[in-house]
């Protein structure tokens, strides 16, 4: 606290006004700096507002994003069933076809075994035939 000096009248007057105006200055310093807080607490309230509103749009783009994600590894796990299923039905589908092949030639090579054994026996048949067309041949010249 100031403490001023006495005179005839009071306290000095030269004192007193000087920190009356020192005072008043201060006041005012003082006023000036709480409007430039207001105005930079407003601003900056602006900005926070800003950003919260930045905030918000990312945390929906990171939701949205997720479930794309999570609707893509879906979608990629139904494509990969379906061509798992595909390929299951295409290899059931070659199995069989190479079965019926395989049944086909089988009964083609046992039919060809059995006129193998008929081609040789009537081979056979006209060899003895032929034999015996020979035997009676030389019987005749012997005679």
């Amino acid at each position: 606290m100031e403490k001023f000096s006495y005179e005839p009248n009071g306290y000095n007057r030269k004192e007193v006004n000087d920190f009356v105006v020192d005072v008043i200055n201060q006041t005012e310093g003082i006023i000036k700096k709480c409007q430039e807080q207001k105005i930079e607490i407003s601003r900056l309230k602006d900005e926070l507002s800003h950003y919260k509103e930045i905030e918000a749009s990312l945390k929906d783009a990171i939701m949205r994003a997720e479930m794309a994600g999570d609707n893509i590894k879906k979608l990629a796990r139904e494509e990969a069933d379906v061509l798992i299923t595909d390929a299951k039905h295409n290899a059931s589908r070659i199995v069989n076809e190479a079965l019926l092949k395989a049944e086909k030639i089988e009964v083609k090579a046992e039919t060809l075994e059995r006129n193998i054994k008929v081609l040789k026996r009537k081979l056979k048949l006209i060899v003895e035939q032929q034999m015996a067309i020979v035997d009676e041949i030389e019987v005749l010249e012997i005679e």
